[in-house]
C-alpha cells in the first residue's frame, strides 16, 4: 500500500489505546486518530509523543454520541475501539459496529468479554456485503492464545484440553476500565467447557498454580492463577470442538491483591453482595500502588492431547516480558494487524473473534524489538538427564562438551584441575568448614563423580584429596522449573539460564531443613559452565551477603570415558543409603 492508512483508536489516550499508539507511531505511512471525549487531552497526549514518525492528530470522539456523524467527519479507513469496558456498553452494544458498517469502516476491539466477542458474529452477513472486516477481541486472549495453541497441537492427533493463563508484572498501570471489567463478572456464573460438557465457573473461586519458564531463561515464581471471563472459553472451545476443557486464567501479583479479590469473589458467588462493582475505585487504588517484587509479567499455553499412536502429549508455550515491556502485549494484536493491513495483507471480509487471524510469526517481530522472549516446552521422559529436563528446548543449544558432562543417565567420572580461593574471615572461613568446601590451592587434582539416583543427582567433588558432595534435584510446587542442590541441611534453588555458549546459574531462593529462608540473607553466588579449547570448564563463586569471599574455585574437567572408554555407575551402597 502506497497511500497513507488513516486508523482512529477510540480511547486513543487511555491505558490500552495509549500503547496501541507507542507500537505504531513509528510507521511514516499511518496517520493516527488519536480520540476520546476530551479533546484537550487527546491533544496534550499527541503533542507529547515528539518521537512519532506517523502523523499523530487529537480527535473528540463521544461514543454515545452521533456516531455516524462523528465518522462521516474523521473519514478513518479503520477504527480501534480500546475503550471498555465491554461488559458495560448497554441496552445497544454494538452501536459502534453498526455504525461501521454502515460507513464500510473497517473495525477492530480489544474486548475482553466473552458474550460481547461471541455476539459479534451476528453482523457477519452485513459485513461480508459492505465488504469490511469487523474482528472483535484482537488481543492476549483470545488471539494470541489461539495461535500458541496451533502451534502445540501441531501434529497431534486430538487436543483434549487447554489451559492458559497471563500474569501481569505488579509495576504495570492497570486502567479504571480492566477493573470495572473484573469487578463485573468476579464471582458470577460465566459458561466454559469442562469434562467434554458444557458448564459454568465462577472467576476468581478457582485456581490453578504454574510456573511461566521459556526455556534458558530465569523463570517466573511460581504462580497461582483464577479463572477469569475472557473470549477464549467459548472461541478456543469452537476451534478445537474435540477438546474437553478449557481454562484461562490470570494471576494479579502481589498475593496479598489476589487473595484479596478471592475472598471477594466468593462473597458474590455466594450472594452476600450483587457485585464488587461498588468497589472498583479501592479495588483500583489497590491494585496500582499495592506494588512489590520483580518488574516482570508472563504468558503461558498449555495443551494435553493425544498422539496418532495413542501416546499422551503434554506441551507448553511460555512468554516472559522484562520490565514495562509486558504491558504492550495485549495491543501487540491490534498493531500485528495493522502491520500486515499495510503490508497488502488485510484481514478478509466478514464478522468474527479475531482467533484466527494470526500466528505467532506475525507476533515475533513486535516481540523481538522488545525484551520479550518465547519457547515450547514438550513432556521430557523422567528417565532424560536432570538439565535437560530442566532446560527443555535450550538443552539442544549447549556446546558438546556441556551436554556431555551432564549426561548422567547412568553414572561417571570426571577428572581435570582447578584454581582455588578462599576467604580470610572467621564466618567465611567457618561456612566453608561446615560445607567442606576445599581449601585454597593452585592448580589441583580434581575429580568428580556423578551418580544418578532415581531422578536425583550427587555429586562427589575431591579437590586434592579433599571432597564434598551435593544432590542435584528437579524443584517442584513453588521451585518448579528450578534447579534444587542440597549441601546438608541447606538447599538452594537456581535457574539455569543459556547465554551463549554458556549456562548460568542463577540464585532464586533458599532454605534451612526446608525452612524457605529470606533472600537477602542468602549466600551470593557467581557459577557457569562454559567451554574453551574444547574442554567443560567451570567458575563457581560464592560470598556472603556483605560482599566477603566464602570460596571461589575454578578449573576444567574431562569425563573419564571419553578418555579411557569406561562409564561407571551408580556405586550400591550409595543408592541404599539414598534410599533409606
Amino acid at each position: 500500500m502506497t497511500a497513507k492508512l488513516t486508523v482512529l483508536i477510540v480511547g486513543g489516550y487511555g491505558t490500552f489505546g495509549g500503547r496501541i499508539v507507542e507500537l505504531l507511531e513509528h510507521d511514516p505511512r499511518l496517520v493516527i486518530l488519536v480520540a476520546g471525549r476530551s479533546w484537550e487531552k487527546a491533544h496534550r497526549y499527541c503533542s507529547a509523543r515528539i518521537a512519532a514518525t506517523a502523523r499523530l492528530v487529537a480527535a473528540a470522539f463521544d461514543r454515545d454520541g452521533d456516531l455516524i456523524r462523528q465518522l462521516e467527519i474523521l473519514q478513518p479507513g479503520i477504527l480501534i475501539d480500546a475503550s471498555g469496558p465491554f461488559q458495560a456498553y448497554g441496552k445497544r452494544p454494538y452501536a459502534l459496529i453498526e455504525a461501521c458498517i454502515a460507513r464500510g469502516i473497517h473495525y477492530l476491539d480489544l474486548a475482553d468479554g466473552s458474550d460481547f466477542v461471541a455476539g459479534v458474529s451476528a453482523f457477519n452477513k452485513d459485513a461480508v456485503a459492505r465488504g469490511i472486516s469487523v474482528l472483535s477481541g484482537a488481543s492476549s486472549f483470545p488471539v494470541l492464545t489461539a495461535a500458541a495453541v496451533r502451534r502445540l497441537s501441531s501434529g497431534m492427533h486430538r487436543v483434549d484440553s487447554i489451559t492458559g493463563g497471563i500474569a501481569p508484572s505488579p509495576y504495570a498501570h492497570v486502567g479504571r476500565n480492566v477493573i470495572r471489567a473484573i469487578a463485573g463478572y468476579a464471582g458470577r456464573r460465566v459458561s466454559l467447557k469442562r469434562d467434554g460438557r458444557p458448564a459454568f465457573g465462577y472467576p476468581f473461586t478457582e485456581q490453578i498454580r504454574f510456573t511461566i519458564a521459556p526455556p534458558g531463561h530465569v523463570p517466573l515464581k511460581s504462580t497461582m492463577f483464577s479463572l477469569v471471563d475472557v473470549p477464549d472459553l467459548k472461541a478456543l472451545a469452537d476451534l478445537w470442538p474435540e477438546a474437553k476443557s478449557v481454562w484461562m486464567g490470570a494471576g494479579p501479583v502481589p498475593a496479598l491483591l489476589h487473595r484479596s479479590l478471592i475472598a471477594l469473589a466468593w462473597l458474590a458467588r455466594l450472594r452476600f453482595v450483587p457485585s464488587l462493582s461498588p468497589l472498583v475505585p479501592v479495588i483500583h487504588f489497590a491494585a496500582n500502588h499495592l506494588v512489590w517484587g520483580e518488574h516482570r509479567g508472563g504468558m503461558f499455553v498449555e495443551v494435553k492431547g493425544t498422539a496418532r499412536t495413542g501416546e499422551p502429549l503434554i506441551r507448553s508455550w511460555h512468554l516472559l516480558a522484562e520490565g514495562d515491556d509486558g504491558p504492550l502485549i495485549p495491543s501487540m494484536a491490534v498493531a500485528a494487524i495493522i502491520r500486515k493491513t499495510l503490508g497488502g495483507q488485510p484481514p478478509v471480509a466478514g464478522a468474527r473473534d479475531a482467533s484466527r487471524d494470526l500466528e505467532l510469526d506475525d507476533y515475533e517481530p513486535l516481540f523481538a524489538s522488545r525484551r520479550i522472549v518465547t519457547g515450547l516446552r514438550d513432556d521430557v521422559p523422567r528417565s532424560a538427564p536432570l538439565q535437560k529436563r530442566l532446560l527443555g528446548a535450550a538443552w539442544d543449544r549447549l556446546p558438546k562438551a556441556i551436554r556431555a558432562m551432564h549426561d548422567v543417565t547412568e553414572g561417571h567420572f570426571a577428572r581435570g584441575r582447578a584454581d582455588v580461593d578462599r576467604g580470610t574471615g572467621v564466618l567465611a572461613h567457618a561456612v566453608a568448614t561446615v560445607l567442606g568446601f576445599p581449601k585454597a590451592g593452585r592448580d589441583l587434582p580434581v575429580t568428580v563423580r556423578f551418580e544418578r539416583v532415581n531422578e536425583s543427582e550427587i555429586w562427589t567433588r575431591d579437590f586434592a584429596g579433599r571432597s564434598f558432595s551435593s544432590t542435584q534435584f528437579e524443584g517442584i510446587g513453588r521451585a518448579a522449573q528450578l534447579l534444587c542442590e542440597k549441601f546438608g541441611p541447606i538447599t538452594f534453588r537456581m535457574a539455569l539460564v543459556v547465554q551463549s555458549n554458556r549456562v548460568h546459574l542463577i540464585p532464586r531462593g533458599w532454605s534451612l531443613l526446608g525452612i524457605p529462608l529470606p533472600r537477602w540473607l542468602s549466600p551470593r553466588a557467581a557459577a557457569y559452565e562454559t567451554v574453551e579449547d574444547g574442554r567443560f570448564r567451570f567458575h563457581v563463586e560464592i560470598s556472603l551477603p556483605w560482599g566477603g569471599l566464602i570460596v571461589r574455585y575454578r578449573g576444567w574437567l574431562m569425563r573419564s570415558d571419553e578418555e579411557e572408554g569406561v562409564l561407571l555407575s551408580v556405586a550400591p551402597e550409595t543408592e541404599e543409603a539414598i534410599a533409606g
